[in-house]
């Protein structure tokens, strides 16, 4: 019946994109009693930067570029594995060895197994302490473990994590022996069967949900920190209009003294540009004369250093309870303040001075997206992140770094990250290389949690599913802060799993007015946030209607599918696209079409951006710009330039 109804509506591509939306309803729907999970197989087809994986190569790049220390030792490479009953003990041996950071179920990983709600993953791996660390806390991080994990260290429980997404850290510090010492982690994943965040894994995958990605998937390293206290984390944000760049550095617990500090300093390349002193625990201000703007076309990061030093008390003998209280008075006594002996912890990484904002356009009472105060479309791909061989795991920065030059080469400013986090080169080369970027929480949710178009009310959701998914959400914010490439924060895609969509959008505002809000990208508008964004799959893509207090953007479109033999994650099945056409010719005619109707909603009704799905291929979508192994660029790169060029006048 559903297929009576899919041929008869397929004209319309919201019907089309409903069709596969209710694939997984139906899915979903049978949890309680779930089919037999189809086991996966290894890549049939695999990017050129994935046959270039081993074990000595995986992934060797310092994790975490936005705040660098000199020390560090990564754990990437074979550890051992094992797949046990959820309710079995630690096992005492193990089933074979899995390349890390490479998902279980990928080909990367040397495994390519499947493993269901019932069971759990284990990795066990022997590492050693530098010598030179001694003295300091030691902390292991992970870059991302899908889904929720323990970590064991010579047999002690160290930490434990909930979260596909997010990077974590645990001080091991107390559990470390002289000599080998084991981590063991054991790896819980529900996958489809839970309403986790989860992006577009399904433990049957079909149409547009993709192989499922369980344990380990970004990389692991140890870092050594100073024993007493330490940075933490430092958050930047650039403040366009006032010249300056606001930071705030934390350290792992308060200093309740008056002589420990920070001290900052911003840098153009290795030349100061200003520096100063601040309390600890305290924001400071960098003023920026004459800024050298961040934009795509001349993607310009500043240099920052964050030290944690110590400094004569600037007050002297007074009293506490007689010392000021205002902060311009506390900032100038610590700016001026003398610091002694050598810092105690120093961070490098990088910032930018970049503004996005919302106000007028060329077309009256229809805001729209600025950049740097300007008005500049955006015009970008569904970028879906995901690699034959590496499902979620890019294999490396170069075949990431490929992928972005090709979109920038090719007319596009802009990309959608769609509901996927990526590992955190990824968002540093976004920055380097110049690309927005429209970052999604991942959705996830079961039958009933869902919503369909025109739906005029949203399903309630369990608090605990609520407030799993806005912890997660809150992270992601907390990690990708710093990025200058992230220009909006996208709340929720189409219904999938679509909640308080008003109370959200106002909350990650007010958590990080720096940015823009897509509160719903496509199908069950609120009113809120800063968008009002459609989703539109015809062969002429609708405009959405003029909003008084909102810019209009079209948050997907396109869809032109090219099934390319030789290229294809499965031949036997249905490679499908929104529309699917079988020659160069056809699919260029049918992408100039679109675009056409792009740049006259652009220049006539003030549309402020566009997003097309999508980059590439994913196992049996054919959509992409680029099949799924990278290897066919289906419309040639000068041919798309042309086509965007009037986007860009």
């Amino acid at each position: 019946m559903r297929n009576m109804i899919y041929k008869a509506r397929q004209k319309t591509g919201l019907v089309r994109h409903l069709f596969l939306f209710v694939s997984l309803a139906s899915t979903s729907a049978v949890v309680a009693q779930p089919p037999p999970v189809n086991q996966p197989r290894p890549a049939p087809i695999m990017s050129r930067w994935e046959k270039q994986v081993t074990a000595d190569n995986a992934w060797r790049e310092y994790p975490r570029p936005q705040m660098a220390r000199q020390q560090w030792q990564n754990l990437n490479g074979m550890w051992d594995y094992a797949i046990t009953s959820k309710t079995a003990p630690a096992p005492t041996t193990y089933q074979g060895q899995i390349l890390v950071p490479f998902a279980v179920e990928s080909t990367l990983s040397k495994v390519t197994k499947s493993l269901t709600a019932d069971q759990r993953l284990w990795y066990r791996k022997a590492i050693s302490i530098p010598k030179e660390w001694g003295g300091q806390r030691v902390l292991v991080h992970f870059g991302a473990v899908d889904y929720e994990c323990n970590l064991w260290v010579n047999g002690g429980l160290a930490g434990s994590h909930t979260g596909g997404s997010d990077s974590f850290s645990f001080d091991v510090t107390d559990f470390l022996k002289e000599g080998k010492n084991e981590l063991v982690l054991g790896v819980l994943d529900p996958t489809s069967s839970g309403e986790q965040p989860r992006g577009k894994q399904l433990m049957n995958p079909q149409s547009i949900w993709y192989t499922p990605v369980s344990g380990i998937w970004q990389t692991v390293w140890l870092e050594p920190v100073p024993r007493q206290t330490y940075i933490e984390e430092v958050r930047l944000t650039p403040e366009l209009d006032s010249g300056r760049v606001r930071v705030e550095a934390l350290l792992d617990k308060p200093a309740n003294n008056y002589t420990t500090a920070i001290r900052i300093t911003a840098l153009d390349g290795s030349q100061t540009v200003a520096t100063t002193l601040v309390r600890a625990g305290r924001t400071a201000y960098l003023p920026i004369s004459n800024p050298k703007l961040w934009s795509p076309d001349s993607p310009f990061l500043y240099n920052y250093k964050v030290e944690l030093v110590t400094i004569t008390d600037p007050f002297g003998d007074t009293p506490r309870n007689r010392r000021p209280r205002q902060d311009e008075a506390l900032r100038t006594a610590y700016a001026n303040a003398t610091v002694t002996g050598t810092p105690l912890d120093a961070v490098t990484g990088y910032f930018a001075m970049r503004k996005i904002s919302v106000g007028p356009g060329p077309v009256p009472n229809q805001p729209v997206l600025l950049l740097n105060n300007k008005f500049v479309f955006q015009n970008g791909p569904l970028d879906q992140g995901w690699w034959p061989a590496g499902l979620l795991t890019p294999p490396s920065e170069e075949g990431m770094a490929f992928e972005i030059d090709f979109l920038k080469k090719s007319g596009f400013n802009m990309l959608r990250k769609h509901i996927k986090v990526e590992p955190e080169r990824y968002y540093y080369l976004c920055d380097k290389m110049g690309i927005l970027v429209w970052q999604d929480m991942p959705s996830g949710f079961l039958e009933g949690q869902n919503e369909s178009p025109g739906d005029q009310s949203e399903p309630i959701r369990r608090s605990k599913g609520k407030e799993q998914f806005e912890l997660e959400l809150r992270r992601m914010m907390n990690r990708l802060h710093n990025h200058p490439s992230i220009v909006t924060w996208v709340v929720h895609n189409e219904g999938w799993g679509q909640y308080d969509n008003e109370r959200l959008a106002a909350w990650v505002k007010a958590l990080d007015p720096s940015r823009t809000v897509n509160a719903a990208s496509g199908w069950n508008d609120r009113n809120a946030g800063d968008f009002y964004d459609i989703h539109t799959y015809q062969e002429e893509p609708n405009a959405p209607e003029p909003k008084k207090d909102r810019v209009v953007v079209i948050g997907e479109f396109g869809g032109i599918g090219w099934p390319i033999e030789g290229h294809l994650w499965n031949p036997a099945m249905r490679n499908w696209g929104y529309q699917t056409y079988h020659s160069a010719d056809t699919v260029l005619a049918a992408y100039k079409k679109k675009y056409a109707k792009i740049v006259d909603y652009y220049q006539k009704q003030a549309l402020s951006a566009a997003v097309y799905t999508q980059t590439t291929d994913v196992e049996g979508e054919v959509n992409g710009l680029l099949t799924y192994d990278r290897e066919v660029i289906k419309i040639p790169i000068e041919t798309l330039r042309q086509i965007h060029a009037p986007l860009f006048k």
